[in-house]
């Protein structure tokens, strides 16, 4: 038991790291100041394999340290990265504890996309005028021009690579025997047919970004 729950927390602890890093050196910036970085990604994989939970923990983790060492928007900002983190990687990762299989995984992560863009977009009206420093009128000008485009990118990008990555991420994880095989997760097998879907979600994301450069 012992042996398993240090292996658990080993793997946490280099998901946190991975996380982070992604937070500080992987940001691409999509439209106007708003930038994408892919820790949600190991987030969400953190969630798919421990739970919900896990990804809470690892969210909480990843946005304090990241709020004392390189961001500048402070508690509030913190507290918009939980709650985007959380929505996108705890509801992905909790309908996928219901139905451990790729459809599960599918479903889960159209979800989290779907309620990371609704969130954060009644959270930007609501927050993003305090730690801004913005006209509440002004954030209402940029919900559909901005935040809504790259959310909607975002949530996109993050259920693509989510998809694309978690099975060679476990796969890579058994092999170092930090986790245990489970009979049911053997059931999520990726198919041509959805690396195919998630390689044509980052293009049709891509192609958004440069239409959206070429507006503003």
């Amino acid at each position: 038991m012992n042996i398993r729950k240090t292996k658990k927390l080993t793997t946490i602890s280099m998901l946190c790291t991975l996380a982070y890093i992604a937070a500080v050196i992987g940001r691409v910036p999509i439209v106007l100041f708003l930038r994408y970085d892919s820790k949600d990604v190991v987030i969400a994989i953190g969630g798919l394999i421990f739970g919900p939970l896990t990804a809470l923990a690892i969210t909480v983790i990843v946005a304090v340290v990241q709020m004392v060492t390189v961001s500048g928007t402070g508690i509030l900002g913190c507290m918009m990265n939980i709650i985007s983190s959380c929505s996108f990687a705890c509801t992905a990762s909790f309908v996928y504890k219901k139905r451990r299989r790729l459809s599960g995984a599918v479903l889960g992560l159209v979800c989290g996309c779907g309620c990371q863009v609704v969130v954060m977009m009644l959270w930007n009206y609501l927050i993003a005028p305090l730690y801004m420093g913005y006209p509440r009128e002004a954030v209402v000008e940029l919900l559909l021009p901005a935040f809504l485009p790259f959310n909607l990118i975002k949530g996109g990008l993050n259920a693509a690579f989510t998809l694309l990555l978690y099975k060679p991420v476990v796969t890579a994880l058994r092999r170092s025997n930090l986790i245990e095989t489970q009979g049911k997760e053997e059931k999520m097998r990726i198919h041509v047919g959805v690396v195919l879907a998630a390689l044509f979600l980052i293009m049709t994301c891509v192609l958004f970004i440069l239409s959206l450069h070429n507006i503003i």
